[in-house]
């Protein structure tokens, strides 16, 4: 009998060596790989991905303007994530926990090298949310690029990353009362949005934001009769490329695992950008007789906008139609805002990442299902959580957030209007921010 329970001691013994997962608070060096891999693939995303991406589509006076814009917002939203906004989005806010975090850990307070967040060390954690808070405002950049002087835009970028960016990141990945949450046997203890990769956290706060501050700075000098052509394609492409590939550290990193579900958002994630690009191409070739190089490359960021929010729920099938669907209602969705609207949102941050956030986190409560053949998901959304269920905590998710965002983007603008300005002059404007606000020049002539 003793030898029998040595032996029963010692097999629990070996299980317990050879299957780390099976211990409580044990690091998984596997998804810490992966993890710290999908950190750099998202700050790829912001420099020098959607920095070039931008650039490119500005013109040649306003070039470095833009590059210096996503590189201070990288730099300032750094600090300001590790004083306060981690903690605001991460920690537990006591009485108003539902809303907004505490600041338990302001400065990584209790943060070590020995701290973790489920199998990750906490520090990795914290650093990859980091790069969702840098990529999320200067998203925005793109609605006032050319036209909005850099202070006020630099203390519009760290101010909204406080108020908005990390009340909302908590409401949906920080214990809010948007989250969709299971407890550890898997059953269902909260039925919230579903928002796998920042669908509502980031293309939706950036998008409304974008299109509220282009109605309070007003359109550029001499839009809809001046042609502002994007000065450089090629550089736009080749910031296209750098999003595409960075986003797969954007999706699959939200696994937080290296598994499964992250292979799967990765090639959903691919699918989409595929279809979306594909989808807008064709609407332009059918219109102007054309295919346009800047039709195709905007076409892949609405299908990795779109996606985003689904990305860890639904299957390839779904995957396609979300994409092809992204292209087309983005499309359309951009020929509103500009030409019947007439709202210069200089690089189409609304329609493209804003339209594309919502189009998202609506789809996914119908192909989250398990039960429909081809294009079925995960089964997030199956016989005990009906898609009409699911679409009403959705809808409540996106519209929360766009009058959350719209009213705090708002009230922020007008304030640094008020005390700084945020526009710069019109003789400013005429020789470009490149040579007026930063003393250099993209090109010489």
């Amino acid at each position: 009998m003793p030898f029998r329970r040595f032996k029963s001691v010692l097999a629990f013994l070996l299980v317990l060596l050879l299957s780390p997962s099976l211990l409580a608070d044990e690091l998984n060096s596997a998804n810490t790989a992966w993890i710290l891999t999908s950190t750099a693939l998202v700050l790829f995303m912001t420099i020098p991905g959607l920095s070039l991406f931008y650039a490119g589509l500005v013109r040649s006076k306003n070039t470095l303007s833009v590059l210096m814009q996503c590189f201070a917002i990288c730099c300032g939203a750094s600090i300001v994530w590790f004083a306060v906004g981690y903690s605001l989005a991460f920690s537990d806010g006591g009485s108003v926990n539902s809303f907004v975090g505490g600041l338990s850990k302001a400065f990584f307070a209790g943060i070590n090298e020995d701290t973790l967040s489920g199998d990750l060390p906490e520090t990795l954690f914290a650093m990859f949310q980091m790069t969702f808070a840098i990529i999320t405002p200067a998203l925005i950049v793109g609605a006032f690029a050319e036209r909005a002087k850099f202070s006020s835009m630099f203390l519009f970028s760290m101010l909204w990353l406080i108020l908005v960016y990390a009340p909302v990141c908590h409401w949906v990945w920080g214990g809010g009362w948007l989250g969709h949450e299971f407890d550890e046997a898997g059953n269902l203890i909260n039925l919230g949005a579903l928002d796998f990769a920042g669908g509502i956290v980031v293309h939706i706060t950036a998008g409304v934001a974008a299109l509220v501050a282009a109605l309070v700075i007003g359109n550029r000098k001499g839009y809809g009769k001046t042609p502002m052509p994007p000065h450089s394609l090629p550089m736009t492409v080749t910031g296209a490329g750098m999003l595409w590939v960075g986003w797969f550290g954007f999706n699959a990193g939200s696994a937080l695992a290296a598994n499964g579900d992250a292979a799967m958002a990765m090639l959903v994630t691919h699918i989409s950008a595929a279809a979306g690009s594909l989808a807008w191409m064709t609407i332009e070739w059918i219109r102007y007789g054309k295919p346009s190089v800047l039709g195709i490359v905007t076409g892949m960021v609405a299908g990795l906008g779109t996606i985003t929010p689904a990305s860890g729920f639904v299957g390839p099938g779904g995957a396609l139609i979300i994409g092809l669907s992204a292209g087309i209602v983005c499309y359309y969705a951009t020929q509103i805002i500009k030409n019947k609207l007439k709202i210069d949102d200089s690089l189409d941050v609304f329609p493209v990442h804003g339209v594309g956030g919502i189009l998202g986190t609506i789809l996914v409560a119908f192909f989250a299902s398990d039960a429909i053949g081809l294009f079925s998901g995960q089964g997030y959304v199956s016989a005990g959580v009906g898609a009409g269920s699911q679409l009403f905590v959705q809808l409540k998710g996106i519209v929360s957030t766009v009058v959350y965002t719209a009213v705090i983007s708002w009230v922020l603008l007008k304030v640094i209007d008020k005390l700084m300005g945020l526009r710069v002059t019109e003789e400013q404007e005429i020789e470009g921010l490149d040579v007026a606000l930063h003393g250099e020049r993209a090109y010489e002539n």
